[in-house]
């Protein structure tokens, strides 16, 4: 891509009396100086029929970038076979509604351990993942905030190497949590940077997928997300990090301030 895009998960805050669509949303978001909208799909996908045009119309118009985030009902290491044919299922249906408005990627959090070792959990995921039919959408792995969850950053960048249709969407806030706090400043979000480019080339640092948020946490990892002044997440060191490194693609803030916050994290990085 060609430049760090900005914006948020879901329908903007506003003022508070505002109820958006999707369509207004965009138009909103874009007038107030952000460049993208992570759909929702994690209870259902709300790309139908009805409103697929007007979405289209309105992110051509404002020329602004579309992700999806997919369901939370995904393990792609569940036990039952069915369980795991219903996830396929679920990440398809997302990837061909986001298709229909000409987004660029759908998000998901890809499974479980449960009782297996996290080799086995890496072969049935990747066998599932390589079942994927691609619709022009990139299926990005998010990295998860808690050790239970499959999608460390290492696991994620190793099925980016064996699953050609899957990329990163790396949400250092959880990185962060998973590991109790682990990233403590520039150095460490530097050096998770070069991991990837080493790992995957240039073009995964150029079209990054991240989400951002401050985050409440424990030993057990990630508890729920924070505004980013009320978290110990290092976030100006982030932005300062991403400049430096030339990360180009999309940044999702995820904080319950949204645009408010979104806003705050790229004037910290245009003043970089």
């Amino acid at each position: 891509m060609e430049k760090l895009l900005f914006g948020i998960s879901g329908h903007p805050i506003g003022d508070g009396s505002t109820k958006f669509t999707y369509k207004s949303a965009i138009t909103y978001l874009k007038n107030i100086g952000l460049d993208a909208m992570e759909l929702p799909f994690v209870r259902s996908v709300n790309v139908t029929e009805k409103n697929k045009d007007e979405i289209l119309q309105s992110k051509i118009e404002n020329n602004f970038y579309l992700s999806a985030h997919g369901s939370y009902f995904i393990n792609l290491n569940a036990d039952e076979d069915e369980k795991q044919e219903k996830s396929l299922e679920r990440i398809i249906n997302g990837a061909e509604a986001l298709s229909k408005v000409q987004g660029r990627s759908l998000i998901f959090h890809p499974g479980f351990y449960l009782k297996d070792s996290k080799e086995e959990t890496f072969n049935t995921i990747k066998e599932n993942l390589m079942k994927l039919p691609y619709f022009g959408v990139d299926y990005r792995l998010e990295t998860t905030g808690k050790g239970t969850q499959f999608g460390s950053l290492e696991e994620n960048v190793q099925i980016c190497k064996e699953v050609k249709t899957c990329k990163l969407c790396i949400d250092f806030s959880h990185v962060h949590a998973r590991n109790n706090g682990s990233i403590k400043g520039y150095d460490d979000f530097i050096g998770m940077l070069e991991y990837v480019k080493n790992e995957l080339g240039e073009e995964a640092i150029t079209d990054l997928h991240v989400h951002l948020s401050g985050i409440n946490y424990s030993v057990k990892g990630e508890k729920n997300h924070l505004p980013f002044q009320e978290s110990d997440f290092k976030y100006e060191d982030c932005m300062r990090a991403f400049k430096d490194f030339g990360v180009k693609g999309c940044i999702i803030c995820e904080s319950p301030l949204l645009e408010k916050d979104a806003l705050l994290i790229k004037e910290i990085y245009e003043k970089s």
